[in-house]
């Protein structure tokens, strides 16, 4: 696992010294999520960086849901033990009409959720679906599991779970 931020300049809420992160509560992460949250006016319950995140699942605090589709669980990759419920899936990636049951019945609705896609945008999105169905404690994993596009107009190399070095599998 590196031992500082990549690119942590970039935003200075970024942890850049993960022995910090790791050294911190549940209760002390969660609450940099939700201020976060709050700061930004997010509609869900706070934003987590990749390493809060493994953090927060090494505590046993969280449940991981990856809610990219299943083709890019398969060829990008995965965290282990992470559920899969799906946002969007195909070629034209169409909303999942049965996202909040699934999520529900997967997951329950009253734990720690955090939500991880490809870049942090979906994850986000299905966060916002899910607070609005009265899930009580959903998170987005900032950066998601690539990160944002580069200036070369490819991801892996600007943040993302991948670029953190935290425990991820592909089949």
């Amino acid at each position: 696992m590196p031992a500082a931020a990549p690119h942590a300049a970039e935003d200075p809420r970024r942890p850049v010294d993960l022995s910090a992160v790791l050294a911190a509560s549940p209760a002390e992460l969660l609450a940099r999520a939700r201020s976060r949250a709050t700061a930004d006016g997010l509609g869900y319950a706070g934003s987590l960086y990749p390493p809060e995140a493994w953090a927060l699942l090494q505590a046993g605090a969280a449940t991981l849901v990856d809610v990219r589709s299943a083709e890019e669980l398969k060829f990008v990759g995965r965290v282990p033990d992470s559920l899969h419920v799906a946002w969007q899936s195909g070629p034209t990636l169409v909303r999942n009409p049965r996202f909040l049951r699934e999520l529900e019945s997967r997951a329950g609705r009253d734990g720690v959720l955090v939500l991880l896609c490809r870049s942090g945008k979906r994850s986000a999105a299905a966060a916002t679906a899910a607070t609005a169905a009265g899930f009580s404690q959903v998170f987005n994993v900032l950066e998601g599991f690539e990160g944002d596009l580069d200036a070369h107009r490819q991801r892996g190399e600007s943040g993302g779970w991948r670029l953190w070095g935290l425990p991820w599998v592909q089949d």
